[in-house]
């Protein structure tokens, strides 16, 4: 496993991380959510591709850190926690591509449920294909269906945690703190699969905030 992670995110060796500031908790909860509207509605109110274009961008080369720690303070079932746990399912695929694209196919091969077929990355899965989906993703996070968008990053990490799990197995007679690695991973993941389930139902149900 990568021992240091780079932009988009400050993320330290612990993957989700919650990034700890000065900013006094509720003003913070308060920014992370007006800052969340405010990036959407700006955006998907005129979906303009080249606005949409410069934040993938962004988020590929640059990140969004600022605002991206707003957001991991906020409430899971909220707009600005949906748009954080995407941020940081496009991280892992950004950054450890080549291990996510292994993870991914050994969950898909171990899986028999649809999530595979809902995240959308065709078998075998390679690095450039994750890394296809994670900006299909925040495309249609600002320019789309929100609800699929969050559904496929949910189904993602689904697929990814179970590939995960599997590896953990594997590793765990030689590379036992490898496989505690991957089975914080996949906790982690599973974890996020359920809240974006949730933001996806609040959604259709115009209640995410």
């Amino acid at each position: 496993m990568a021992d240091d992670f780079h932009r988009p995110t400050r993320f330290s060796n612990e993957w989700f991380e919650r990034v700890e500031g000065d900013v006094d908790p509720v003003l913070r909860l308060q920014l992370a959510s007006d800052t969340a509207q405010a990036l959407l509605a700006r955006v998907r109110a005129g979906a303009d591709p080249e606005v949409v274009e410069r934040i993938l961008i962004m988020a590929r080369e640059d990140g969004i850190d600022t605002v991206a720690e707003l957001w991991s303070h906020a409430r899971p079932h909220s707009l600005p926690g949906a748009l954080w746990r995407v941020n940081l399912l496009h991280a892992l695929v950004s950054q450890r591509a080549d291990e996510a694209a292994v993870l991914y196919q050994q969950g898909a091969d171990a899986l028999h449920t649809a999530a595979p077929v809902v995240a959308g990355v065709p078998a075998p899965a390679s690095p450039a294909e994750l890394r296809a989906l994670t900006e299909t993703i925040l495309r249609g996070l600002f320019a789309g269906d929100f609800a699929l968008a969050l559904d496929r990053a949910a189904a993602f990490a689904v697929v990814t945690a179970a590939g995960a799990v599997e590896a953990a197995h594997a590793d765990e007679p030689t590379h036992p703190d490898r496989a505690r690695e991957r089975t914080r991973l996949a906790a982690a993941l599973t974890d996020i699969a359920d809240d974006l389930r949730v933001c996806a139902r609040m959604w259709r149900d115009e209640a995410l905030a």
